[in-house]
């Protein structure tokens, strides 16, 4: 048996963390980029498949479902970034959708924070303006610019996953929490699905990466990165977050032989640039 040291099982454990998180975003394009199933169908397969996922686990933990949470609050915003996410991949390219989900994200926190009492320093607030700057390169009209439909989508997509975040905050068991919220978002994809029963479509092929993404990428790479927490400091998790966005880029790149154009690292520069200015707290 490997006995690693704690730093090295933390670095391990937030490397495939980051790897999982920016694997949502992969398999997600390339799902429905192919067209090998509907954004609907792999926003339902996504979400059951880490339902199933999570509470599997925290069974294994916990030998019950006793401490099985979650709040209909966090599983709509989460049901919300799901389906915002699907859509959007549908004409967005992996490094866009990244970088535009993982913006929205950021700036919908801060905002909330800066809106619950919190007062960033000048610093922070020319961070908050280089990000926004950055998505206003990407998104002006122009050949290399990325469909607006899609774009406002995957923007909803990381707003509602800011304010799931900031909801999950308040959970003392985690993994308990995360589970419920994937059940509970369940009954509400019903409503989703009767609207795009006539749009449907599903592979094997799709519904494999709808379960990859649901089981593997988001249900143990949530658990995978709640082991890492507690040996990472809080400005240091969050600043480490700043490459998945990277890594999904790559991916893209090498894996499904995207492009990466200028205009798109102009952007991810000021865009994660001004992000980790963000990530400045008072002392």
């Amino acid at each position: 048996m490997i006995n690693l040291s704690a730093q090295t099982r933390t670095a391990v454990l937030t490397l495939l963390a980051l790897l999982a998180f920016a694997a949502n975003s992969l398999l997600c394009r390339h799902a429905l980029g192919q067209g090998l199933i509907d954004p609907a169908g792999f926003t339902a397969l996504r979400l059951f498949s880490g339902a199933l996922t999570l509470s599997g686990l925290l069974y294994f933990q916990e030998k019950s479902f006793a401490g099985l949470a979650g709040d209909w609050r966090a599983a709509f915003w989460l049901l919300l970034y799901a389906a915002g996410f699907s859509y959007a991949y549908h004409s967005l390219t992996t490094a866009t959708g990244a970088l535009i989900l993982f913006a929205c994200v950021q700036l919908s926190m801060f905002l909330v924070g800066f809106r619950n009492g919190e007062r960033p320093r000048i610093l922070q607030w020319f961070g908050l303006l280089l990000a926004g700057i950055g998505l206003l390169c990407l998104l002006l009209p122009g050949l290399a610019a990325p469909d607006l439909s899609g774009a406002l989508l995957m923007a909803l997509a990381g707003i509602a996953w800011g304010l799931y975040s900031l909801r999950g905050h308040l959970a003392a068991a985690p993994l308990a929490a995360t589970a419920g919220n994937f059940l509970k978002t369940l009954p509400l994809l019903v409503p989703l699905l009767i609207w795009s029963d006539p749009t449907l479509q599903l592979s094997w092929a799709g519904v494999l990466l709808a379960v990859l993404s649901g089981g593997l990428a988001s249900g143990c790479g949530y658990v995978i990165w709640y082991a890492a927490l507690p040996g990472l400091k809080t400005t240091t998790a969050a600043t480490v977050q700043l490459s998945v966005p990277l890594l999904a880029a790559l991916g893209g790149t090498l894996l499904l032989g995207e492009a990466f154009g200028l205009r798109l690292l102009l952007a991810a520069s000021l865009i994660l640039g001004g992000i980790a200015l963000t990530l400045f707290k008072r002392n």
